[in-house]
Order: C-alpha cells, then structure tokens, then sequence
C-alpha cells in the first residue's frame, strides 16, 4: 500500500520516453478491437495457444513442472492431475479461465484475491483464499549456496490490515480517474507483492490479478498473448525490476520506475508487439492455420515431432500439420530423420 500512501504517485517522476510508452499501448488497444472484428478464427486459434503457454509458464517460473502433453492434457480438461505438481497447474488452469471467462462480474476487491487463491489450491491439501500465518522472505541462493534476503515483506500479523488499506488506496485513485490505470495496476501488483500476502502463491496470483486488471481497464491483449510466458522467457528483468523498485518501500522513498517500465515498457508492450506480428503475418497469407504451423516449427528446437506442434497449436487439425510439413519437406526446409507414428523431424 506504501506506493498509494501519500500523494506518493503523484511525485513520481515520469520521463518523456515512458509517456511515449503509454501513448503506444492506447493505439495497440485500438488495433486489437479492430482484429477482434475482421480475424476471429485468428484470435480462436492464439487464444488457445495462449491459454496453454500461460497455465504452463506461470507454474514454470515457480518451479512447478509437468510433461507438455500432460499439460495440454489437463488444460483440456481430458485427464485429472496425478501428483501434487499436477494439481497445482490445473488449479491455475481454472483460475485463469474464470478470469477470462468472468472478468467482466468479477470486481475487484479483497475477496476476490482470497477466492481466486482458494481456487489456485482446490486440487490441494494446502488451504487456499487464507492470508499468510507466518512471516516470510525473498530471498536469493548464490552460487556458494548462501541465501541471501532481497526483501523482507509486511508481517503475518499486519497482512489482513495491509490488503484492505492497498485495496481502498487503489480504488480511491481508479474511481478518481486522475491517474492513468496503466500507472495505477503495476503500482497495485509492486505492493501486493512487497506485501507478500500468502504463504505460497503470490508470485502466480500476481499474474492473476494483472490479467484480470488489465480487463478492466480494457486491454485484453492477455487473451491472446501470454503473459506468463514472457515474464517467464525475460524472467531476470522481471527480477532485477522488482528488486530495484522494492529499495525503500516499507519508508515509502522507494521509486516505481524500474517496475513501471518493465511492467508497461518490456511485457505488455511485447504482448503488443507480439499481438500485432502473429496476427499480421497470418492475415497476410492464403491459409492462417497453415501459416500458424509454419510459425511455430520456426520456434521449435532443430528436432521436432508433430506432438510438439499440437501442444502450440491445439486449434489446428492433424491433416492441417501433415500439409504443412509436406510443404516444408517439399521446399527442403525439413526432412523426416525418423518415419512411424512417434516421426521425428530436422530442419535442414
């Protein structure tokens, strides 16, 4: 709450190339809703793509892990989870698809942090939706094995009191609209994660919570675009930002530059950027789906097999990928090292 606490982002300074930033992400909004009429199919196909990469990155970064397949599987809904691993990623998977589903009912306030923790934890023995009972520290391992304390977060005792104060601070500063929203929900995520509310969970019910104040604030790039996957593949910025901008946060003389411009700058103008190329490529070429396969085998390591296109594109059909792959064959980009039903494919 320390970052709402006193005119504190009214004193912020905010450099002309940052404004410029914003500027940028109010005319990637506008092209979004103008996609969303003219290449639905399009957007079918990233929104399931995107789903996938979201539920698995975001458990990734945290060190929960699962075969891509068994992810794919459970993302679907066509498998339980078996292990404790496994529990966890589909508890996100439900967590995020009631955000995505339900945004729009969903206000936001204390309860709907504890209820959409409750149901990160439903597949666990660990009780979910409740506050942390005990203290705890971020901290960092160095290469010796000696760990280190970046951050030392709100106590247990003053956790419940700290989340309604940050939740009436920022909805004072929504309602006012004085404030620009892309300002006010990085600022909103810094604190909850300085606060540190639960005992486990927090880094993935701050992904949550940004995809679904994004919503509200009208930018829905999140639906197409995962954004756990690229905090996950720019994970050290990510880090090196939180870190800068926590230094005297609890005096409240810290600065939210550092995380304001990652947050806005790095991750949701990549969302953007990222946006724009997927759905510019496939809508300039004869055949999206095809085009999509394309894309994706451009991504994936030098080996490959069809499974690993089907886990990044659940939307296209088998027959679609085989074409696909005959094309690419036939012009000599790829070549079959290993025939069957498991084949295995190198480009070339």
């Amino acid at each position: 709450m320390k970052s709402f606490e006193s005119e504190f982002l009214e004193r912020q300074p905010i450099p002309h190339s940052f404004l410029r930033t914003i500027r940028l992400l109010g005319e990637y909004r506008g092209k979004e809703a103008l996609f969303k009429e003219q290449t639905p199919q399009i957007l079918e196909s990233l929104r399931q793509v995107s789903i996938i990469q979201s539920t698995e990155s975001s458990n990734r970064i945290e060190g929960i892990e699962a075969p891509a397949e068994r992810i794919k599987k459970l993302v679907e809904h066509k498998t339980t989870p078996r292990n404790r691993s496994e529990q966890e990623i589909a508890g996100y998977r439900d967590a995020l698809a009631t955000i995505h589903a339900n945004h729009a009912n969903m206000p936001f306030t204390v309860g709907i942090v504890l209820q959409l923790h409750r149901d990160l934890y439903q597949f666990v023995a660990q009780e979910g939706g409740r506050w942390k009972m005990t203290d705890n520290e971020i901290t960092e391992t160095g290469a010796d094995g000696t760990k280190i304390v970046r951050f030392r977060p709100v106590p247990a005792h003053q956790t419940p009191e700290a989340m309604e104060r940050l939740h009436t601070l920022f909805r004072e500063k929504w309602d006012q609209g004085e404030i620009d929203p892309l300002l006010l929900i990085p600022a909103y995520v810094f604190d909850f994660l300085c606060i540190h509310p639960f005992t486990d969970g927090n880094g993935r019910m701050a992904r949550l919570l940004t995809l679904l104040l994004l919503y509200h604030a009208g930018f829905e790039v999140g639906r197409y675009i995962s954004l756990e996957h690229l905090i996950e593949n720019q994970r050290e910025g990510y880090y090196d930002a939180l870190y800068k901008s926590s230094q005297g946060w609890h005096d409240g003389t810290h600065t939210l530059l550092p995380w304001w411009e990652y947050f806005l700058g790095v991750m949701l103008l990549g969302a953007y950027r990222e946006f724009e190329r997927r759905t510019g490529e496939l809508t300039t070429a004869h055949g999206a789906k095809k085009e999509l396969v394309f894309d994706t085998i451009g991504r994936l390591p030098e080996e490959f097999r069809v499974a690993d296109i089907e886990r990044v594109c659940p939307g296209v059909s088998r027959p679609t990928i085989n074409r696909a792959l005959r094309d690419l064959r036939e012009a000599g980009q790829i070549a079959c090292v290993k025939g069957g039903r498991d084949a295995i494919w190198r480009k070339t």
